[in-house]
């Protein structure tokens, strides 16, 4: 009878009910406090992807066709509540190729950074808030605003989000299997981007998990905006979300751009409060640090193919670059950018295993 109880309570764990705390079962909030109804509903998918060599590569997506890593960018205005249905559409099978203990459970998830979330939300094994093969579950995100009379900061920011399920109780497997996308937390009077482009700096040298020709597949003629193409005609405000994933650290630069030390990378306030800010190019980002930027593409210096990469002098060696393609005011992409660099084409490949000729034409 004990053992029978003991599985009625940890199913209702996993079905989002209860959890044991003290030795007895104790009910939970299902949303953290602020967050009495969502405000949104946002449905997302968890799917296997075609595999990067011999690398399993899995992917969030708004549908099951459109998943991809990164996965989608959320938003959130401060004071919102949002409440994410996660189906899990990847194999048993392919789950268990990546479990790294045969006790682990089989299952994806999502854990989010910045915002607030109940046990429930936390999307990890050990609160039983993942979800197994075939099945679904509701996480609840809450961006609490900002209170400067009890002195909280809020959760404006550039945040992300990952499996913490897959293979292991800290999601290793999944993140490096490409179970990543963005959130931005924007408060009332922020700049709007006109793009937004996530660039997830990890492990191998690699940028979205790939590399060299491999991070940069913009067509010359008709680029597509994407994970492996950035693109934005001269004068549109183009956000980036940059996180770090992995062991290594990384820096974040872009030629021929600056932008504010600031939240948004953007300039506010008076001159006395904007004289304090530093003007940079080049930050730092360390595994599961996360800013984002803003900048005006082209600004100043006109259209053209603009390097973004890692300052690691052997991470940028090794493949960890990709290009910014500033197109002129009528959408027509600049000449140049002939440059040759050598590079593997995949970011599943070890370093120094290979090269190749990555050439804009």
């Amino acid at each position: 009878m004990l053992v029978v109880a003991a599985i009625v309570v940890l199913s209702l764990v996993g079905a989002g009910g209860f959890a044991v705390a003290g030795g007895a079962a104790a009910l939970l909030p299902e949303r953290p406090e602020g967050c009495n109804q969502p405000d949104r509903t946002v449905t997302l998918y968890a799917v296997e992807l075609p595999r990067d060599g011999n690398q399993i590569r899995l992917g969030y997506g708004l549908t099951p066709q459109t998943a991809s890593y990164p996965g989608p960018t959320m938003e959130m205005i401060e004071g919102e509540c949002l409440a994410v249905t996660l189906h899990n559409q990847v194999p048993a099978a392919t789950l268990e190729q990546l479990r790294t203990d045969p006790t682990h459970p089989l299952g994806v998830s999502l854990h989010v950074h910045g915002v607030k979330y109940t046990q429930l939300s936390d999307g990890t094994a050990q609160s039983f808030s993942y979800v197994p093969p075939g099945q679904s579950r509701t996480y609840t995100w809450y961006a609490k605003k900002r209170d400067r009379t009890a002195g909280t900061p809020g959760t404006a920011g550039y945040w992300w989000y990952h499996d913490h399920v897959v293979g292991g109780p800290h999601g290793t497997k999944g993140i490096g299997s490409g179970l990543f996308g963005g959130l931005v937390v924007r408060r009332v009077g922020d700049p709007k981007p006109d793009r937004t482009y996530m660039s997830v700096f990890g492990d191998q040298q690699s940028i979205n998990l790939r590399r060299g020709a491999a991070a940069d597949t913009c067509d010359p003629v008709n680029p597509v905006p994407g994970p492996t193409c950035i693109v934005a005609k001269k004068g549109e405000r183009v956000e980036f979300i940059v996180v770090g994933i992995g062991n290594d650290m990384h820096t974040f630069h872009i030629h021929g751009h600056s932008w504010a030390d600031t939240r948004t990378g953007v300039l506010t306030g008076t001159n006395a409060e904007t004289d304090q800010v530093q003007t940079i190019d080049n930050k730092t980002v360390g595994p599961g640090d996360s800013f984002g930027v803003q900048i005006i593409a082209g600004d100043s210096v006109g259209p053209g193919h603009w390097m973004i990469h890692c300052h690691m002098q052997f991470h940028s060696d090794a493949g960890m670059y990709t290009t910014m393609h500033v197109l002129d005011e009528n959408g027509n992409m600049p000449p140049g950018g002939g440059h040759e660099h050598s590079a593997t084409s995949s970011g599943a490949a070890p370093a120094g295993s290979g090269a190749g000729v990555h050439q804009h034409k």
